[in-house]
């Protein structure tokens, strides 16, 4: 049997698939670790740098990462109801997260993880740290607004003690 030739259509299609093979989108995950609570922060910033390293190492890019700090767990994990959260959003192939997740697996200190893909990557801080900061400018605004009032009432203080001499040495005279 003598092989058929191909036809121009079919060329097409194989040219279309190849073209949309290179153009693919970036695929983003999302890794949500916690470390045990004993570890301090400095440790836990070692730990993660490690963990970037690895994934650099695969081939994959962190794009964005976050520290959320220690916060209490929803229930307790091996006796302990805190954890340091941490955050890591990759750019990469599945070699990337699958090396990152095994790093994780074998760390001892990171007490649970949950890695998600991400359908689009966002440039805002995440909801954890957008009420952090929130919460953290409304209290400089009391405090600012606090000292005003506090200078306000000393300026006040200080007009009306002079006028209160006056009138006391006007009693003596």
């Amino acid at each position: 049997m003598a092989a058929r030739p191909i036809s121009c259509e079919v060329v097409m299609h194989i040219a279309t698939i190849q073209l949309y093979d290179t153009k693919r989108s970036a695929v983003y995950y999302e890794t949500v670790f916690i470390v045990n609570p004993d570890a301090s922060q400095e440790n836990a910033e070692k730990l993660t740098d490690g963990l970037v390293a690895r994934v650099e190492a695969a081939g994959g890019r962190i794009v964005k990462r976050e520290n959320w700090g220690v916060r209490p767990l929803a229930y307790p994990i091996a006796k302990r109801k805190r954890g340091h959260y941490l955050l890591l959003v990759t750019d990469g192939d599945a070699a990337a997260i699958a090396a990152l997740e095994q790093a994780i697996k074998l760390e001892e200190r990171i007490i649970r993880f949950l890695t998600t893909r991400l359908t689009e990557l966002s440039d805002q801080p995440s909801p954890i740290l957008r009420r952090r900061s929130e919460r953290a400018q409304r209290e400089a605004e009391a405090a600012k607004e606090a000292a005003e009032a506090e200078a306000k009432e000393a300026e006040q203080a200080a007009e009306t003690a002079p006028a209160e001499a006056g009138e006391t040495e006007a009693a003596e005279a």
